[in-house]
């Protein structure tokens, strides 16, 4: 279908007008409608995309013309005898399904009562299955859409612009502006709403099923206003929309959508009580918020020409929703979640051979949904865009983009006009610079030491397990403490100079990267490392989550040994910073693997990260207080995971004391613990009437955040009758939805008394999964769960022996090659430094 760059559909027609009319009726679950598009053709043979659509008529100027079509490539092909400017319309029907994608369905209840509201989700390619349509993102349009549908008492309908009238049951939508036809939505149903306006005068609403609490709608209303708020004036572009409204949705595979002015979100991601949620679910849904919000500039004002510039709408976002967040609620500290969540993921990804670039070249529609890499297109490049905005300043970067939205707004961008425009804005010439990092994979190791007494640096690019050494190179922002380093290192090797001269002239231990906002780490020799470390005491948080990063990624990497890191672990063991606790738990999480369940290495690491956490455990406390530092509430959960690890008996028995006090109402605990209160009496009291009581209450519970808590809870279940209970509901809908699957088979995978179980379903169920959430693009996560946690040969012998099969599947050849890496690597990392990590730990428990 789409055999290289210049084979587009939009080459040979552009549309410049759509008028979209839909019937949709959901208890027949049937869609039946009429595209009617105006645009210029240039040649006599044009097609469309569709699919899975019965086609009934196609007319041109009137006429009807001969036309066939397929849903295999995904397009109607058109005769026509006319050239130039036409009006095309396509009658058709179709059917209404519950993939999540195309127009869908959303199932829920309210007061037992089983209801619908039915939305939409178009990206990446699936405008084409609600109608026909060029569905490319450079076929920009402006769409007139009327909907009918099975109407019942108090529903409403919104979509990307106000609708203006409604006749014999049609709702009629003014026109929209210039957009791509992924980013065209629609929501109808029974649902309540709030609505607030920016200063500006754009209309804000949130909109969400009657389910919920109405209170639950305030938090996303006020965010979103002072997002809009905060991007006009950032970006100096008035936002171009009458509205934007936010749409919680009962059913959603991915995340959230930036559906131009009708947004739509998971409603876990939009929602939030404003009585009971933790401060780390308001920040992810305020980012989640802020990062759509960004989209209505980066991604629909200006929209890549193709899928290759994804980076362009997505790395951009992932960026801006810390900057907004920031000036929101600075007292977040957000860019340190930016730290411990979107870096770790970017190194981590980036390390393994094999991983795409940011800038992708793709082609084939099954390949789109692939290249949507979290930790690469998103974390990664925003990372990247860290770096930009470090090296521009915000006065060059804002002049820059405002510049840029001027030129191309309405229309489509490429990574080289991005740059150009905040070139001229900065002097810099940023494309040089950003080429080598959009463009090739992965990232450098830079090694710094001391040679013939000149303090040396090299890069290198960095695996975490086998890599083919291509000898790429990167320019490096090194943002050293040392203002004698060059900014920016081009070259394989640079020699600074004499080091004990350098050492003097400044006075304190010679770093790089300094902020840990670039994209490499570091090896530094042992001379200098010995510097460092015996100044850690003086280095502030960021530089003391940096240095365990880096260690720890060069202990994954078989660099140095993880027996080297944990001395660190026990120097930083009574910090009180969220970002180094953070680190600090998750290098203890990594070193799990040196033991076998129920073995003495595992007793000896479980006392190990009792007597890490214990002294923070003391000083905190199981319950969050009023006046506590964001640091210690976010740093407690941390704590309590360590201590029930480690079979803590004051942590056990405090949490069973909650229990006990609040049995009748375990919704109203906490929600900063609450989880940790369910899990210690399903793993340690093993709680059956609890674990059936739960169950029940999931599915009918409407709190996405306690429905998270008592699924993490229940997967961690030891008996095996129950675990085999669990798994024989994943296949029903009505207690499990789809989008919530994965969390249930990743939280059974990691329990050593479930793992068999989930993986023989697995196994036997891939075809069901493939049917069911095959078309998502977070499908290829089945494969990643399953590699995060096997380790043994065995293990790696099971998991090429599925999946080798399936490694020509288009959507799926990267995440099974990469992930097979991955296992291969810990298998290896075992047996090399397996003795001396237990070794490690016995002398430090002493």
């Amino acid at each position: 279908m789409y055999m290289g760059k210049n084979k587009r559909l939009f080459d040979v027609f552009v549309p410049e007008h759509y008028d979209i009319f839909l019937d949709v009726n959901r208890e027949h679950k049937t869609i039946s409608g009429v595209s009617t598009i105006t645009g210029e053709a240039k040649a006599n043979q044009i097609q469309l995309n569709q699919k899975y659509l019965t086609v009934e008529d196609v007319t041109v100027d009137g006429k009807k013309v001969e036309f066939n079509y397929n849903d295999k490539d995904e397009l109607i092909t058109i005769s026509s005898d006319k050239i130039g400017k036409i009006k095309l319309v396509v009658t058709y029907n179709a059917k209404l399904t519950d993939t999540m994608m195309g127009i869908y369905p959303s199932y829920y209840e309210v007061d037992g009562v089983k209801k619908q509201l039915v939305g939409t989700q178009f990206e990446t390619t699936f405008a084409r299955q609600a109608f026909p349509c060029v569905d490319e993102p450079e076929a920009k349009a402006t769409f007139n859409l009327a909907v009918k549908y099975d109407e019942k008492d108090g529903e409403t309908i919104i979509s990307n612009e106000p609708e203006f009238k409604c006749e014999n049951g049609i709702h009629y939508f003014k026109e929209t502006v210039r957009m791509s036809t992924y980013l065209v939505a629609f929501v109808f149903g029974d649902m309540q709403k709030k609505l607030t306006k920016t200063k500006s005068g754009v209309e804000i609403g949130v909109f969400a099923t009657k389910a919920h609490k109405a209170n639950e709608l305030d938090f996303a209303l006020d965010i979103a206003k002072r997002s809009i708020e905060f991007y006009e004036d950032f970006y100096g572009t008035p936002y171009p929309l009458e509205h934007s409204y936010q749409v919680a949705l009962p059913d959603f595979s991915a995340g959230a959508m930036e559906n131009w002015g009708c947004v739509t979100y998971r409603e876990a991601y939009l929602l939030v009580d404003p009585d009971n949620t933790s401060l780390d679910i308001k920040q992810l849904v305020a980012t989640v918020i802020a990062h759509e919000l960004a989209h209505q500039w980066f991604g629909d004002l200006v929209t890549m020409k193709w899928w290759d510039n994804l980076w362009l709408n997505e790395s951009f976002a992932n960026m801006m929703e810390y900057v907004a967040v920031d000036a929101l609620e600075p007292s977040w500290k957000i860019w340190e979640t930016f730290q411990t969540m979107e870096t770790a993921a970017a190194l981590r990804r980036d390390a393994t051979d094999g991983v795409q670039s940011v800038h992708t070249m793709v082609n084939d529609p099954a390949e789109i949904d692939s290249i949507f890499d979290s930790a690469i297109v998103y974390a990664k490049g925003a990372r990247l865009l860290v770096m930009v905005r470090a090296l521009l300043g915000d006065d060059a970067l804002r002049q820059g983009l405002k510049n840029y939205f001027a030129e191309y707004k309405y229309g489509n961008a490429q990574g080289q006009d991005l740059w150009e425009y905040l070139g001229q804005a900065s002097g810099l010439n940023i494309g040089d610079i950003m080429d080598s990092w959009l463009e090739q994979p992965g990232y450098p190791v830079v090694r710094a030491g001391i040679e013939d007494g000149n303090l040396v640096l090299s890069q290198k690019q960095f695996f975490i397990g086998t890599g083919e050494d291509q000898g790429r190179l990167w320019q490096i922002p090194l943002n050293s403490n040392y203002l004698q380093v060059p900014k920016i290192m081009k070259d394989e090797k640079m020699i600074i100079g004499n080091y004990e001269e350098l050492r003097a002239k400044n006075g304190v231990a010679f770093r790089l990267n300094v902020g840990n906002n670039s994209h490499f780490i570091v090896k530094y020799d042992q001379q200098l490392l010995d510097d460092i470390l015996s100044e850690m005491d003086h280095l502030n948080n960021i530089d003391k989550l940096q240095l365990l990063q880096d260690l720890g990624l060069l202990a994954e990497s078989q660099e140095i040994s993880y027996a080297d890191v944990l001395p660190l672990l026990v120097k930083e063991a009574e910090s009180t910073s969220n970002i180094v606790n953070s680190k600090l738990y998750g290098t203890l999480a990594k070193i799990k693997i040196f033991a076998t369940p129920d073995s003495a290495e595992e007793t000896s690491i479980k006392q190990f990260s009792k007597q890490l956490s214990e002294s923070n455990s003391e000083r905190l406390g199981v319950e969050p207080h009023a006046e506590e530092s964001i640091d210690d509430n976010l740093t407690r959960p941390l704590i309590l995971s360590a201590s029930l690890y480690g079979d803590n008996p004051v942590i056990i028995a405090k949490l069973h004391e909650l229990y006990l006090a609040n049995k009748d109402k375990l919704a109203d605990l906490n929600s900063d613990i609450r989880y940790f209160v369910l899990l210690n009496e399903i793993k340690n009291f093993e709680n059956e009437d609890l674990f059936k009581t739960l169950f029940e209450k999931y599915a009918k519970e409407v709190d996405q955040n306690y429905k998270r808590d008592i699924c993490l809870a229940l997967t961690s279940v030891k008996n095996p009758d129950l675990l085999q209970l669990l798994i024989d509901k994943f296949k029903d809908a009505s207690v499990i939805k789809p989008q919530d699957l994965l969390r249930w088979v990743a939280g059974i995978l990691r329990n050593n008394h479930g793992q068999q179980k989930a993986w023989d379903w697995m196994r036997q169920e891939w075809p069901w999964l493939d049917k069911t959430v095959g078309g998502d693009m977070s499908f290829t996560a089945y494969i990643s769960v399953v590699a995060s946690t096997f380790d043994t040969p065995e293990r790696l012998a099971e998991f090429k022996e599925f999946f080798d099969p399936k490694i020509n599947v288009s959507g799926l050849t990267r995440e099974i090659k990469m992930d097979t890496l991955v296992i291969e690597n810990k298998v290896a990392l075992i047996a090399k430094d397996k003795v001396a990590v237990n070794k490690a730990i016995k002398a430090l428990l002493g």
